[in-house]
């Protein structure tokens, strides 16, 4: 017996990826007949420049299990992942970045937690980016445990399984790199049980990373807001989820203790300047 079962859709969203999308699609259709019992793979070309696309579609002629999603423009991250998932028809999915940086081999390591839980999160064991990305990701990661009461240690990590009912029954919106925080958000507002699990993390060799550049971060605080808004009066679908769902109130109880610790702060701040300029 296969070590899951069911189908499995592997969504791959790729922008400017041609140095490194065959290497992925060839490597996944290497291991997963060995991992699922039958599956597909989604790419989805998100208005990428550099042939991509085309790459793409030689793909999909010469393996029917591949198919492909194009953008005629680049949309974002997050607008890769939900067009990914709308075309996604097994029932399993799972999203992988195609930059080279994760082993889809990898996905047997978090093969015996997939009956059991509605999302399998990987998370990286030893991140191999450069110090200033990894600077960001740990003060995103407690912003957004702050936020949004998010308990993954790893929420960007772009390796994840999900049960396709809960990701199809959720209302995702974001279209850039807060849609991980999204999913992961809306998942735990409608019951959804997350299990974490290692996985390996590889430098990029190939192509250029876009996630840290100024334009994704001053997107990725403006969706912060707007998410926190969307999540104030989201009715989550009922259930789809295997855990208990978290209250509305949670998310209030946090926003008026960090309001308070950072008045708190500042009034003392205020006091000490003062004090000291006496």
């Amino acid at each position: 017996m296969l070590p899951i079962r069911g189908s499995l859709s592997l969504v791959l969203p790729a922008y400017n990826e041609a140095e490194n999308l065959e290497a992925v699609v060839r490597r996944s259709l290497e291991v997963l007949p060995s991992l699922v019992e039958a599956f597909e793979i989604v790419i989805v070309d998100d208005g990428s420049r550099d042939g991509t696309g085309e790459i793409a579609e030689r793909l999909a002629r010469d393996d029917p299990r591949v198919r492909v999603v194009h953008h005629p423009v680049n949309r974002g991250y997050g607008a890769a992942l939900r067009s990914g998932f709308a075309a996604a028809q097994g029932d399993l999915i799972m999203f992988m970045d195609a930059d080279q940086q994760f082993d889809p081999a990898d996905l047997a390591h978090l093969a015996p937690f997939v009956p059991h839980a509605d999302i399998v999160a990987g998370y990286r064991v030893r991140r191999r980016d450069p110090w200033q990305r990894l600077v960001y990701a740990a003060i995103f990661n407690v912003a957004m445990r702050l936020l949004f009461g998010i308990a993954v240690r790893d929420i960007d990590c772009a390796f994840k399984v999900l049960r396709g009912d809960l990701v199809r029954a959720i209302d995702l919106r974001m279209n850039g790199a807060l849609v991980n925080t999204e999913l992961l958000a809306k998942a735990q507002r409608a019951g959804a049980t997350i299990v974490e699990v290692g996985v390996r993390h590889y430098p990029r060799l190939s192509g250029e990373p876009s996630g840290g550049s100024l334009r994704v971060i001053l997107r990725a605080m403006r969706e912060v807001a707007q998410l926190w808004w969307q999540l104030l009066w989201y009715q989550p679908p009922r259930g789809v989820g295997r855990g208990r769902p978290q209250p509305r109130s949670s998310q209030v109880m946090r926003a008026v203790v960090l309001v308070t610790l950072v008045l708190s702060a500042s009034w003392w701040l205020v006091r000490r300047f003062f004090q000291g300029n006496r």
